[in-house]
């Protein structure tokens, strides 16, 4: 079948139309993992970052049906909340660089300014919207210099609508979701139970059945990482549930949005050991593991190795396939880079904005 094939059918058929509402969960005899081709686990993941954004505009229904055609294993995407206490599938916290929002006139109003990880920033917030309004908005491609020919054809996703879209592939696909900029979101946003960001995360996840230690039987019929750049959040949430999480790393200068820690201190030996009772890995920004001279590879440091020996996986971001996010050391070619990183690094999974890229790459290099 030409296209995104019979899973673009019934997910297109389920979120249809321009329902504010998030759908309920599938019937569970559609859903039989055991009769599905299983995740693979013999080589690093290949993880869809924020879908195959770089065809597709990020995080719509659209991109991660893409991605689950080109090979990935997870899906990845940003969770973030509306006004009214919806969950969401959105990058940034403000709405301008990835919608049509500015040219809206009956959202002029909503511009607002806040401080956001400690930066001041002005523009229209995910928070200052309910759901009905964020989706009569339409997406649009981050860069520039990518395809732009799906722009103002796309709506911004729920959770829900997101864990469907894995749920209901022809094959297992997991999900790997991240709480994003929870300080700022319970800052925001108020639930009437009293409840926090996190708890409706986790109860999302565990609303369709995502629970289990990593690599454990359950973990295996729906994997899934959580992550998040806030190390007490991934603390608060291994209390709810035992799926696996990552924590994710920002250049070492960079401090923690909720502990105020440098990445530098959260990288050392000594954190390392620490919060491994809470995660299985860390998802470090490339350049923290191989710090560039000059936009040529420097020496790699020792956190792929110390992070090993502490059972910990590597999971790098953001690989990209233009010319403008490539080392000269590449040359150019995108699997001249999975090459080094999976060949020389050892990463146990990369994100990727070009599944298909790593697919095919790991197809011709992989013997089962």
């Amino acid at each position: 079948m030409a296209a995104f094939g019979l899973i673009s059918i019934v997910v297109l058929v389920l979120f249809s139309g321009e329902s504010d509402a998030n759908p309920a969960a599938p019937p569970q005899n559609q859903l039989d993992a055991t009769k599905k081709k299983p995740l693979q686990t013999f080589r690093p993941y290949n993880i869809a970052h924020r879908g195959s954004n770089g065809e597709i505009p990020e995080e719509t229904t659209q991109a991660y049906l893409r991605a689950i055609e080109e090979g990935a294993d997870f899906i990845e995407t940003d969770i973030l909340a509306t006004k009214d206490g919806h969950l969401i599938c959105f990058h940034d916290v403000f709405l301008d660089a990835t919608t049509d929002v500015a040219n809206r006139t009956e959202f002029a109003d909503r511009k607002r300014t806040y401080e956001v990880e400690r930066q001041i920033g002005t523009g229209w917030f995910v928070v200052d919207f309910t759901l009905r309004e964020l989706k009569s908005l339409r997406v649009k491609q981050r860069y520039s210099f990518r395809d732009q020919q799906y722009n103002g054809k796309y709506q911004i996703i729920t959770f829900d609508e997101y864990i469907l879209i894995a749920l209901y592939a022809n094959r297992v696909v997991g999900i790997y979701p991240e709480l994003k900029n929870p300080i700022f979101i319970n800052q925001h946003v108020k639930w009437s139970d009293g409840k926090k960001f996190e708890d409706k995360f986790v109860e999302t996840l565990l609303k369709y059945g995502y629970k289990g230690e990593y690599m454990s039987e359950h973990w295996l019929k729906q994997p899934l990482f959580i992550q998040s750049f806030a190390p007490s959040s991934l603390i608060y949430m291994s209390h709810m549930t035992n799926s696996p999480k990552i924590l994710l790393i920002d250049d070492t200068t960079v401090r923690t949005q909720d502990t105020n820690q440098s990445y530098y201190e959260i990288t050392s030996d000594g954190y390392l050991a620490f919060i491994r009772k809470y995660v299985v890995g860390i998802g470090p920004w490339k350049d923290t593991i191989v710090p560039p001279i000059n936009n040529y590879l420097g020496p790699p440091t020792d956190l792929v190795a110390r992070a090993h020996s502490l059972n910990l996986q590597v999971h790098p971001y953001t690989f990209r396939n233009e010319n403008l996010f490539l080392h000269f050391n590449f040359h150019q070619d995108p699997y001249l880079e999975y090459e080094y990183w999976i060949g020389e690094i050892g990463v146990d999974g990369l994100f990727t904005d070009f599944t298909g890229s790593l697919h095919r790459f790991q197809e011709w290099t992989t013997i089962a």
